[in-house]
């Protein structure tokens, strides 16, 4: 009886462990797609940004030197004023730090599960490392729920990185680091 008792606890150490990996491998993949949709709305806020500057600079340099050039002028300002909309709009600055924030967050569940897995799981009882696999599982579902959903580059681009060692550490490979 007692040896059945130690092979169910160790039959569901082995299945929480299984689904620690699997949290750890979700949080991998949705992090580097946070972080590869922050680095594109960095740069959608570059190219609007700087030729909305440009335009804006030259519309009032054009206005201030020439007196003939108050169309140009014009057309101009009024280009740069719809780029603005369009920043305002599309709000670059704070998509790039919601999902820097994001990402932040599943790497924070990724190390968590992690750690649990190698280094706690097997002093822990059975019942407490469910608990902090539930928990651990929350905080997760919290960050799916306030993540926006990343774009197909975004998931290309992760698994590129991932796919290149982009989420390894050289302990991991035998490695001093």
């Amino acid at each position: 009886m007692a040896d059945s008792g130690q092979a169910d606890a160790q039959a569901r150490r082995a299945a929480i462990a299984d689904e620690l990996r699997r949290l750890e491998e979700s949080a991998m993949y949705s992090a580097q797609m946070q972080f590869e949709a922050a680095k594109h709305w960095r740069g959608v806020h570059l190219m609007m940004g700087i030729p909305t500057s440009l335009l804006a600079a030259v519309a009032g340099t054009t206005a201030l030197v020439e007196s003939t050039g108050r169309i140009a002028a014009g057309i101009l300002a009024l280009a740069s004023a719809g780029l603005s909309a369009i920043m305002t709009t599309v709000n670059a600055p704070q998509r790039v730090s919601h999902a820097t924030m994001c990402a932040n967050a599943y790497l924070e569940v990724q190390t968590a599960a992690r750690q649990t897995r190698t280094v706690d799981l097997a002093g822990l009882p059975v019942d407490e490392a469910r608990s902090v696999l539930a928990e651990l599982t929350s905080r997760r579902d919290e960050q799916n729920r306030a993540a926006d959903p990343p774009g197909r580059r975004a998931y290309r681009r992760a698994q590129a990185n991932i796919g290149s060692g982009g989420q390894t550490y050289a302990v991991d490979h035998g490695g001093q680091g």
